[in-house]
């Protein structure tokens, strides 16, 4: 059964860092076979797409929203996809979620390419 865990929320000040994690167990291939991306839903507001490692030679993407603050990578020897948090700003408090897709440049606005997800880590950012 495959199982998708984050880890590595809290409480941060404005400016501070997280780094989050996403375990990945019970995939029937390699995890680098797949997509793995980033999401975060704040409170009273749609699921926003945040950022993807590809399947094809971990290319990565990154919404405008966190581009050049938040940095996404991959431990195989872990199968684990970390998501670097820095400058963070009030506005990134959310409930971070990742979520896995088959496909090589999966968009992160359309739900029906990501499978499988997990239950989510939430991050707030308060002085």
């Amino acid at each position: 059964q495959v199982h998708l865990v984050e880890s590595g929320g809290g409480l941060v000040q404005p400016g501070g860092s997280l780094r989050l994690a996403c375990a990945a167990s019970g995939f029937a291939l390699p995890l680098d076979y797949y997509s793995i991306g980033w999401f975060r839903q704040a409170p009273g507001k749609e699921r926003e797409g945040l950022s993807y490692i590809s399947s094809s030679e971990d290319r990565t993407y990154y919404a405008d929203s966190v581009k050049g603050r938040f940095t996404i990578s991959r431990d195989m020897a872990k199968n684990t996809v970390y998501l670097q948090m820095n400058t963070l700003k009030p506005e990134d408090t959310a409930i971070y979620y990742c979520a896995a897709s088959d496909a090589t440049t999966p968009p992160l606005e359309y739900n029906n390419f990501w499978s499988y997800w997990g239950q989510g880590t939430h991050v707030t950012v308060s002085a």
